[in-house]
């Protein structure tokens, strides 16, 4: 045994790499399993005895599988046989079977391609087909909406009920009322979704504006005409001033003269062409209510007038701010002059804001002072003391605009003087009484200019003149 595996080491190699079947017909010729297993016990085994074990194994259990597969084949050309069925050559290249025939190879079925021939990878269907375009259906669940080409995204704004829009309405008109700039207004109303309540917007902002000022109800007219034809159709605001027609029995509690000034809304609007001229003609007889139709005689009257063709801009008069200067003097005056007569603090307070002007309140405390100084007694000094008083108690005079109006009279004094002698010792005694009653403040009496006296010494000055 020994002299064989020294002989089998021995003999002749191709470079290292052993032939397969050379290896397994030496095998053979050499050792039998009984040897080799013997060797495997005893554990005499040299790495290239090994390795030769692990090759003959693999080659034995592949020439099993050959066998197998033989085997297989030969069992199914017995079964076509049997049938009646030519069996072909395995040998010629006609009887093998295509390796790209699309036929069904599992011997079921008729014997046709696979979905008729328009199966298989890389296939986009039989020769000659035209496909259609199809129709995207967005029920379904692979419906892939951003793959759909351009998307048009839109906002949607729901549509406010009652109870949102004056919630909604209410705080963008008191706004107005502060800035008066009606493209604001028309662009914040382009954002909100009025839908068939849009009509109701023109009502809310005449309503808000009967509880305000004159300027109010002026920016109010000023909005409705701006807005009509781009936000407010004419039937949206003729619907309107009818809502409140029928309204005018509640809006009486509140506002008395709302009538009246309903009536000059409606006779504004017609003016501005923001409702049809047949909106009086639609009420004539028919109007059972006694404010109604006062309020539709108002408007009547208004339009009857000689100015019907041109727009009744004055209807509210000129609100504050807008009325000339030399207007807002003359009626400051007119006020303090009724005031020296009457003697009624709230009438005098009441036409004051009618004035709507606070920040040109210091010409009335300028105009008091000069009214006191050019007077003859001291009633006018001490009703404008009081005057002056209840105006800064209330907040209507400012304390800027109080120091602002004495400045002015403090610098204008030395001509003041040409024409009142006195104007100075009036000026001291009314500045001293202001201050006593907590109207100026201690540094505005200090500042009071004083007319300089010449005045003789004694000898031990040299005779010398001091002023």
């Amino acid at each position: 045994m020994a002299t064989e595996i020294e002989a089998w080491t021995t003999g002749p190699q191709n470079d290292g790499v052993f032939s397969l079947e050379q290896k397994q017909h030496e095998e053979d010729r050499s050792y039998s399993s009984e040897d080799l297993n013997e060797l495997e016990v005893n554990g005499n085994w040299t790495p290239q005895e090994k390795a030769l074990h692990e090759a003959r194994l693999k080659a034995k259990a592949k020439r099993r599988l050959r066998k197998s597969s033989s085997r297989d084949s030969t069992r199914e050309s017995l079964s076509d046989s049997v049938s009646g069925e030519p069996t072909a050559d395995p040998h010629s290249p006609k009887g093998k079977t295509a390796v790209n025939d699309r036929k069904s190879r599992t011997g079921k079925g008729r014997g046709l391609p696979k979905k008729g021939g328009a199966g298989g990878k890389g296939v986009w269907g039989a020769a000659g087909m035209v496909y259609e375009v199809e129709e995207l259906d967005a029920n379904d669940p692979n419906y892939d909406e951003s793959a759909q080409g351009d998307t048009v995204y839109a906002t949607v704004v729901p549509e406010l009920d009652e109870r949102e829009l004056e919630k909604t309405i209410n705080p963008i008109v008191q706004e107005y009322f502060e800035h008066g700039d009606t493209k604001e207004v028309e662009m914040l109303l382009k954002e909100l979704n009025l839908g068939h309540h849009k009509y109701e917007f023109s009502s809310l902002a005449v309503s808000l504006s009967l509880e305000g000022k004159a300027s109010h109800r002026e920016l109010t007219s000023r909005l409705l005409s701006d807005l009509s034809g781009k936000v407010l159709s004419e039937s949206d605001m003729s619907r309107a001033f009818d809502k409140m027609l029928k309204e005018l029995p509640d809006l009486i509690l509140d506002t008395p003269e709302a009538p009246q000034m309903l009536g000059q809304f409606i006779a504004r609007a017609i003016a501005d062409h923001a409702i049809p001229m047949s909106f009086l003609d639609c009420y004539k007889g028919k109007v059972d209510c006694d404010h109604a139709r006062a309020a539709l005689d108002r408007a009547s009257v208004l339009l009857s007038m000689k100015r019907e063709i041109m727009r009744l801009d004055n209807v509210w008069g000129v609100g504050g701010g807008q009325r000339p200067v030399k207007h807002l003097i003359k009626e400051m005056n007119l006020l303090l002059k009724e005031y020296l007569v009457s003697g009624v603090l709230s009438e005098a307070e009441r036409c004051l804001r009618d004035l709507e002007v606070p920040h040109f309140h210091h010409e009335l405390v300028y105009e008091a002072v000069v009214m006191v100084l050019e007077s003859t007694g001291d009633t006018a000094l001490q009703m404008m003391v009081k005057l002056l008083k209840i105006f800064w108690k209330t907040g209507l005079i400012t304390l800027d605009q109080m120091n602002r109006g004495f400045q002015r009279v403090y610098d204008e004094l030395p001509e003041i003087s040409l024409d009142v002698p006195h104007a100075h010792s009036i000026m001291e005694t009314f500045v001293d009484l202001c201050y006593q009653e907590q109207v100026i403040t201690k540094q505005l009496r200090d500042s009071c200019p004083t007319r300089g006296r010449k005045r003789f010494v004694s000898e031990g000055d040299g005779g010398l003149v001091k002023s």
